[in-house]
């Protein structure tokens, strides 16, 4: 990324007790990108969110956004950021302009400002036309396009957005991930979700968190390339024992597929291909098919948080 630094995140933790909600997080986010944050329910994903948008102190560490201290200035730190919990802060009594100059005026906008940056948000979250319509009265996506455009009204340089697609339809979801990404070419946005594929669609790079500790944190486009890259698909006429291909060098996995195919996992920089393709003339396995594998998201959401709780549970024992 080449954009400016926006928010810094350096080695928050938070405790309750004994008990680490989040342990040890650090990561930055810069203009134009747009952060897809995971994790299992109770990983410490809603605390580290709230420690970023300033409503819950960290135990240590400290956050930066737009170069200001969260905890030393917080009012220029907090002027920085836009934020939209899961369940939108919206007045339903209230029509859409209402709630918005409302909330233009909580921002400390200009009055004389307050109606352009209204219509300047309506327009981003495509709301031109719903400003005198009551917010109770309308749709569940369109709720939701309000509760970005408060967020986004006085133009912060970071925006975080907590589930923002929850409950909506196929059609408003699309809507609204056309939205984030079009925030993601002049904001730096931190997405926090729970579904995978949003993370591929709209987001530049990727961070998993699971009992409090960031287990992976990546680009999309080096996601994709470790996840085409470190799994072959084989298929044989006479294929040979798992334990015989478990041994090529560079082989971590041999795992079965239902068609009779097999995937091979191996170490990212040590392609066992043409090792493959010798042994299997050299000993008749008939091979008909070698491939790259792919390995979705999801998979390597569970490999990584399931091998960290295996983990955990060793050490504990």
């Amino acid at each position: 990324m080449s954009g400016a630094i926006l928010a810094e995140i350096k080695n928050i933790s938070r405790y309750y007790g004994e008990i680490a909600a989040v342990r040890d997080v650090s990561f930055t986010i810069r203009q134009g990108e747009v952060l897809g944050f995971l994790g299992p329910n109770g990983a410490g994903k809603t605390t580290t969110m709230q420690i970023i948008s300033g409503n819950l102190a960290p135990n240590t560490g400290r956050v930066l956004i737009a170069g200001h201290d969260l905890l030393e200035d917080p009012r220029a730190a907090k002027a920085a950021l836009g934020y939209l919990p899961e369940s939108p802060p919206l007045y339903r009594e209230l029509t859409v302009d209402e709630y918005l100059d409302y909330c233009a005026a909580l921002n400390r906008l200009p009055r004389a400002g307050r109606r352009a940056a209204r219509e300047a948000a309506k327009e981003k979250c495509g709301l031109h036309d719903a400003g005198r319509r009551l917010i109770g009265n309308l749709s569940k996506g369109f709720q939701q396009r309000v509760g970005v455009a408060q967020a986004i009204i006085h133009m912060p340089p970071l925006v975080i957005l907590d589930e923002p697609t929850v409950g909506l339809d196929p059609i408003q979801i699309r809507e609204i991930r056309a939205l984030i990404r079009e925030l993601g070419k002049e904001h730096g946005v931190i997405l926090s979700t729970h579904i995978l594929p949003e993370v591929q669609e709209v987001c530049d790079t990727v961070q998993i968190i699971h009992r409090g500790e960031l287990v992976l944190n990546e680009s999309i486009a080096g996601l994709a390339r470790h996840m085409k890259s470190a799994s072959l698909t084989v298929a044989f006429h006479h294929p040979p024992g798992h334990e015989v291909l478990a041994r090529i060098p560079g082989v971590t996995e041999v795992r079965a597929e239902r068609d009779g195919r097999l995937h091979l996992f191996h170490d990212a920089g040590r392609d066992p291909t043409e090792e493959i393709i010798r042994l299997a003339s050299q000993h008749g396995w008939g091979l008909h098919e070698i491939r790259p594998g792919r390995v979705s998201l999801e998979q390597v959401f569970v490999e990584l948080t399931s091998r960290e709780g295996a983990a955990a549970a060793a050490a504990a024992s």
